[in-house]
């Protein structure tokens, strides 16, 4: 039987910690969250989300084993975005070797489905690694908060970026937290980008994105 989960489904942890599904206690992600100086409370009752962040943003992490098994996924993440939570929903996907030729069928589930926003993972070590970054961010700008209509760290945007020579998957997530679209990198000066990039990598963006892409002999 399910329990009822209507006053923990819109619980804000507070600074400095955050709220886990008891299933995750002995995994490597909690782990890496309190290697982090993560504090970490663990709930039976979080309905289908998987963590509360104090950023008011909750996560629903799909792995490996989630993708490759079917599309049972699915209905969890239908159960994610019906479930009447207040927080921004997060969707992180486990994308391995194994899992990655499902990565753009669950993309397009996701985003233009269910319209969620969605983040590729390569781990849990990676999710820890962006769950500390909200955690300790503490009052500063929410990197998966919603600006109009658009959203930070879509996964189209986050691919772009990834292919300029020298941006990495780290880089490109930086970037993203300042600038929720591709038009708005376009438009960024090497002066902007470069407190996030260093300068050779800012000049290899800009770069990048004022030459033509598909330029002939």
């Amino acid at each position: 039987m399910e329990t009822r989960a209507a006053v923990p489904l819109n619980a804000v942890p507070p600074y400095g910690h955050v709220i886990s599904s008891e299933k995750w206690r002995n995994s490597s992600l909690i782990q890496s969250l309190k290697g982090g100086g993560v504090k970490v409370l663990f709930e039976n009752e979080l309905g289908v989300a998987d963590f509360h962040l104090p950023n008011k943003s909750c996560i629903l992490y799909v792995s490996e084993c989630d993708v490759i098994a079917g599309n049972g996924y699915k209905r969890k993440l239908v159960r994610f975005r019906n479930s009447g939570s207040s927080f921004q929903e997060l969707v992180l996907v486990e994308t391995t070797r194994l899992s990655q030729q499902y990565f753009s069928a669950v993309q397009k589930f996701v985003v233009l489905d269910l319209g969620l926003t969605v983040l590729p993972v390569s781990g849990q070590t990676e999710a820890s690694q962006l769950i500390c970054q909200v955690v300790h961010g503490g009052g500063r700008e929410n990197p998966f908060r919603r600006r109009t209509s658009s959203r930070l760290l879509d996964p189209l945007v986050l691919s772009v970026v990834q292919q300029v020579p020298g941006v990495g998957r780290v880089k490109a997530l930086a970037l993203l937290q300042r600038f929720s679209s591709i038009q708005q990198l376009c438009s960024a000066a090497p002066t902007q980008l470069e407190p996030i990039v260093g300068p050779a990598a800012a000049q290899q963006i800009h770069s990048f994105f004022h030459r033509p892409t598909a330029a002939g002999p």
